[in-house]
Parts: C-alpha cells; structure tokens; sequence
C-alpha cells in the first residue's frame, strides 16, 4: 500500500508539473502572438507605403513621358520656324537689297512722287494734243514724256519693293516670334519633365528607405511566426501528455476504488462466517461490492 501511495503521489506531481508547463506555455505562445501580430501590422503598413510609392512613380513616370514627348514636338515646331526665320530673313535681305538698287537708280528723279509724275505725263500729252508748235518742241515734249513714263514705271517698281520689303519684314517678325514662342514652350516643357523627373528620384529614394525598413521587421515577423509554430507544437505535446497522465491518474483511482472495496467486502464476509457483529461501513461496503 505504501509503494502505491508513493506511485500516485509521483503521479500527482507529473499531473501538476505538466499543467504548470502547459499554463507556461499558453501564456509564451499568446505573448508571442502579440508580438507576431504586431509586426505582421507593421509589416502591412509598410507594404501599403511601398505600393503607394510604386503607385505614384509609374504616374509619373506616365506624366514625364508625355511630358518628354510633347518637349521633342515642341523642337521640332521651334526647329522648323527657326529655318522659316533664316528662309525670311534671306528674303528679307534680298528685297531690301532690290528697293536699294532701284531707289539708287532713281536717285534724285524722286523728288515728285507718282501722283505728281502721272499728272505732268497727262499735261504734258494734253499740251501736244491741243497746241500747235514747233516740230523740235514736240520733239523734246514727247522725249520728256518718254523718260517720265519711264521714271513713274521705276517709281511702281520701287513702290513694289518697298511692299514686299515690308511684307517680308512683317513675316520674319511673326517667324521670330512664334520660334521664339516655341523655344518658351520647350524650356516651360522641360522644366515641367525635370520636376516630374525629381519627383520620381525623391520616391526612390523614399522606396528604397521603405524597403530598408521592411527587411528586418520580416525576419522578425518570419521569426516570431517560427517561434509560434514551435511553441504551439509542443503545447500539443504537452496538452497529449497531460491527457494521457489524466487518464491514467484516473484510471488508478479508479483501480485503487475498487482493490479497497474488495479488501472491506472480504472484511465483511470473515466477520459474517465469524458472526461478528457489522458496522454501518462494512454494510454499506458490502452493497457497494454488489452494486460493482
């Protein structure tokens, strides 16, 4: 009976040892839950900032594309107004070169403008029309007339110049100006794209820190999601163990119930063969024996 009762007590202190052990380990595995659920957290919300980041360079990356193109259609159009420029420019040159050529030819001959000269041509056609004069007057008329005709038609083709060099200087003008219009287009475009360009540096910059971030709170979440596993595997093991000692503690009190019931109803039976007089214990031993 000793021997027994030592083997049970050991059996209680396994039970114990292993419900403490258990009690441990849920407490190890809810902190390490907590923790691991705090990182995955983290974790989360640093992914979150690295798509937004990612989310925002591929836009502009799109904007400073579209950016960069429109920059090189601008230089073409800039390009194509700065040849028209220098083609104008050429022209321009020309027709005051011709103006020149012919007002030089005129030289003092324009005193009179056109109006004037048109009028003394119509006088003077009067004059041989109407008068009577002498063979070498007319002559000298007529001569005089041939050389004002002459002169009003150098006179128009100067005027002509003149509107063309005018013409032309007008048209190089708004050449200029519209290249020069292009060339404020392109430098404004530009500027546009290197802002959109430093916009995407910055979040490089700012994706690469994100990432510097990420990289040890995942360890530590890889790291705690082991522990986990571990800690939540041998609570099972102790959790068998402990159902198996349960079961067995109770399989023992229930085997040590009945050997002490057998051990009284023998009792009893010698005290009956002895007719001895029974106590209330023996009876109620004996119907438990009956009862089993």
């Amino acid at each position: 009976m000793e021997s027994h009762s030592h083997t049970d007590a050991e059996l209680r202190e396994d039970l114990k040892g292993k419900r403490k052990e258990l009690s441990a380990l849920r407490s190890q595995l809810n902190s390490i839950h907590e923790q691991k659920e705090a990182h995955y957290q983290q974790l989360h919300s640093l992914r979150a900032s690295i798509k937004s980041c990612l989310v925002q360079i591929n836009a502009l990356k799109g904007e400073r594309d579209q950016l960069t193109n429109k920059v090189k259609e601008l230089k073409q159009q800039r390009d194509t107004f700065n040849a028209l420029s220098k083609e104008r420019s050429a022209l321009k040159e020309e027709a005051q070169k011709h103006k020149k050529q012919l007002a030089d030819k005129l030289g003092t001959d324009t005193k009179n403008n056109p109006s004037e000269l048109k009028s003394l041509i119509r006088k003077m056609e009067h004059q041989l029309e109407t008068e009577v004069m002498p063979f070498t007057q007319e002559e000298k008329i007529r001569k005089r007339v041939k050389e004002l005709q002459v002169q009003l038609k150098k006179m128009g083709e100067l005027d002509e110049a003149w509107k063309k060099s005018s013409s032309t200087a007008a048209e190089v003008t708004e050449v200029r100006r519209q290249a020069e219009q292009f060339h404020r287009d392109v430098q404004g475009t530009a500027g546009l794209s290197q802002e959109k360009h430093q916009q995407i540096n910055s979040l490089y910059k700012q994706l690469k820190q994100l990432r510097e971030q990420e990289k040890p709170v995942l360890e530590k979440h890889l790291e705690l999601k082991s522990q986990y596993e571990q800690a939540k595997k041998k609570q099972q093991e102790v959790q068998s163990l402990l159902q198996g000692l349960s079961k067995q503690f109770n399989d023992k009190n229930e085997k040590s119930f009945r050997q002490q019931i057998k051990e009284k109803t023998a009792q009893v039976s010698e005290k009956i063969k002895k007719k001895e007089k029974l106590k209330m214990e023996d009876i109620l031993a004996y119907q438990a024996m009956d009862e089993n």
